[in-house]
């Protein structure tokens, strides 16, 4: 499970076979307080490749910045290059993935969460806006 921001445009290709693959990467921050108490950060970058339906919608909605929620196994590939060495890559292939951005905006304009982040595009907010303190994380 990784939560990021996308570090390019997915790019999406069709196999022989007619099923639809995408790629992109991800990136995550981690932060946290040394032992001099300065602030630290260190950015991590992912490869994902998202198959079938998953891929269409990664190509369709996302795009770079976009913050996502991904869950996802490790694959590692290898394959020999024109020089004779082996080469690996190891790539997280999405199960499943949650847009964060928020409802019409950015990741690089958002700056939290509200009720109307949460509810359904199109739908009127008032007697059926979504509370906050109903949502279970």
């Amino acid at each position: 499970m990784l939560i990021g921001n996308l570090t390019r445009d997915p790019e999406s290709k069709t196999t022989p076979s007619g099923q639809n693959v995408s790629t992109f990467s991800i990136a995550t921050n981690l932060v946290w307080t040394d032992a001099n108490g300065e602030k630290q950060k260190k950015v991590e970058y992912h490869n994902i490749v998202a198959w079938r339906k998953l891929g269409t919608i990664c190509a369709q909605y996302l795009k770079k910045g976009s913050k996502v929620y991904l869950e996802g196994r490790l694959q590692t590939r290898d394959w020999e290059g024109k020089d004779g060495v082996k080469h690996y890559k190891t790539e997280i292939v999405a199960e499943n993935m949650i847009m964060l951005d928020t409802k019409g905006g950015s990741s690089a304009s958002s700056s939290g969460s509200s009720a109307e982040d949460f509810a359904q595009p199109d739908a009127p907010i008032g007697d059926d806006e979504i509370q906050v303190e109903n949502i279970p994380f």
